[in-house]
């Protein structure tokens, strides 16, 4: 029977070429029962329920580029998701360039598959071996490479995401970067700089830090995605190298493929135009199959183009909301919160009726207190979202990931407080007496440590400027009482408009 066999393989392989497209040649799943289910009902099952989450959120501007893990489905699903969901289901691209890194080959510049299409249980998804072929004939930095694609996960796990979400699914040029010298880097992604329009759609494929316990990936991996959404290269690798230099137990990389996050960041650093976004963060130890002592982190990362700018910000000595536009962020944070603890989706805010005000892009941070004890507090500096969803956001966070308390729970949902500070600029100080009490904020730097503290807290305890700043070096940034002191500390003040239920 063997021989029989080895007989009908070898008949039926040429008969398959009548098309021109050997689908011998075709790439074939390779972690499909090991990273997300082999069988197509399952898969499908599993990618609705990850989709379920994020519903009527896709961006109302055009997605140009992703960036999303490539773990098993069970501990980073849910982010890939959030980031998929942000493109309309309806989009349309020319083409989808896949971009990762190869966990088992080094070698110089990047290797394009073009041998054929690429399978996964849900189907066959097409790659557009003209536009390879042309990478290679045109360029010495691409090459040829079957075997780095063949067993790797990397560019696999996005296929069934893009198969189930993009009602047309587009062509696909997959690439795997072998090579981590950064002037080559910077040369691949100028000669992809031509496709990088609002036709085609990029996503990077990347996981952040391997194996630190829970509370340092969180602290680690909010680093280096932060560092990421400032668009610039420099503060990117430069985050990178302290984040793996910090010394944080178990820490094997801070980012898997921060190579191919960095030829993203090449290819959109010269576009004023585009605004990059962070719309979720997990680690495997959120999932119920992981542990907390070494994880994995995930974020979803979103490039899309701005909306036009309305009107010049105020400074925060003229910002001011009405009772209405309050009552109305108190809400949305108060739903966001409440739909996490009901399992369910947030109503839909209804943007037509919000007012200019609260669609600005505005940094801010949510406070939460149980008979005036901190039960969790979470913001962001500056943003390219609008206020409201910045407060949707932020008091989700503050509830539910704080690191410092456990997630908060239904018994205590009637009990707490929320106070909302939206934030006006940083301004690098030099002079400590720069900073006024009451008014100040402060935020401490010093290589991967950081903390701050909002204004009304030095007013709330009485506190000196000296106190101010020692309670934030010791408490917040994890660097002795003294440490606001040290040459290669920077010291940054902020304003903000604080209001609360």
């Amino acid at each position: 029977m063997k021989t029989v066999s080895i007989i009908l393989v070898t008949l039926i392989i040429p008969l398959m070429n009548i098309n021109g497209q050997e689908a011998g040649h075709d790439r074939q799943p390779a972690v499909a029962g090991s990273f997300y289910p082999a069988g197509s009902d399952k898969l499908n099952s599993e990618l609705a329920g990850y989709f379920n989450s994020f519903k009527n959120v896709s961006s109302a501007n055009r997605v140009r580029a992703l960036i999303l893990p490539h773990a098993g489905y069970v501990y980073s699903g849910h982010t890939a998701a959030a980031g998929y969901a942000a493109v309309p289901e309806d989009a349309e691209y020319d083409n989808i360039f896949l971009i990762g890194v190869s966990h088992r080959y080094s070698f110089e510049g990047a290797a394009v598959f073009t041998s054929g299409n690429m399978v996964t249980p849900l189907g066959t998804v097409q790659v557009n071996r003209a536009l390879g072929d042309e990478l290679v004939s045109k360029s010495k930095w691409f090459i040829k490479m079957d075997d780095a694609h063949k067993s790797e996960h990397s560019l696999e796990v996005q296929l069934p995401f893009i198969q189930f979400h993009f009602s047309k699914t587009p062509m696909v040029v997959p690439i795997l970067l072998g090579t981590r010298n950064i002037t080559m880097l910077d040369l691949i992604a100028s000669e992809l700089s031509p496709w990088f329009s609002e036709r085609n759609l990029f996503i990077i494929s990347s996981d952040f830090s391997h194996y630190p316990s829970y509370t340092e990936a969180v602290r680690a991996d909010k680093l280096t995605s932060d560092a990421i959404v400032t668009g610039d290269p420099d503060v990117f690798l430069k985050t990178i190298r302290d984040v793996e230099a910090s010394g944080i137990d178990n820490l094997s990389t801070a980012m898997c493929g921060w190579m191919a996050a960095l030829v993203l960041l090449y290819l959109t650093e010269d576009e004023s135009s585009l605004r990059l976004r962070n719309v979720e963060y997990t680690n495997s130890g959120d999932s119920p199959h992981g542990d907390r002592d070494q994880v994995v982190g995930y974020n979803a990362i979103v490039v899309d183009e701005k909306a036009p700018e309305a009107h010049k910000l105020a400074p925060m000595d003229e910002f001011s909301l009405t009772a209405e536009e309050k009552k109305t962020l108190l809400g949305i944070a108060r739903e966001s919160i409440s739909a996490k603890l009901k399992g369910t989706k947030p109503r839909t805010v209804d943007t037509g009726k919000l007012t200019p005000r609260l669609k600005e892009p505005l940094g801010a941070f949510v406070t939460i207190t149980i008979d005036g004890n901190l039960r969790g507090c979470i913001g962001r500096f500056t943003s390219t979202d609008p206020l409201w969803e910045v407060i949707g956001t932020m008091s989700r966070e503050a509830a539910f990931d704080d690191p410092r308390f456990s997630p908060l729970t239904t018994a205590e949902y009637p009990d707490i407080h929320l106070e909302i500070s939206v934030l006006g600029p940083m301004r690098k100080i030099n002079d400590i007496n720069q900073i006024k009490i009451g008014k100040h904020g402060i935020y401490l730097k010093k290589g991967v440590r950081s903390g701050t503290l909002l204004p009304q807290v030095a007013t709330e305890r009485g506190w000196s400027v000296t106190e101010f700043l020692g309670c934030c070096a010791r408490d917040k940034a994890g660097i002795g009482w003294d440490g606001w002191k040290d040459k290669d500390t920077e010291i940054f003040t902020y304003e903000a408009y604080v209001f609360g239920e």
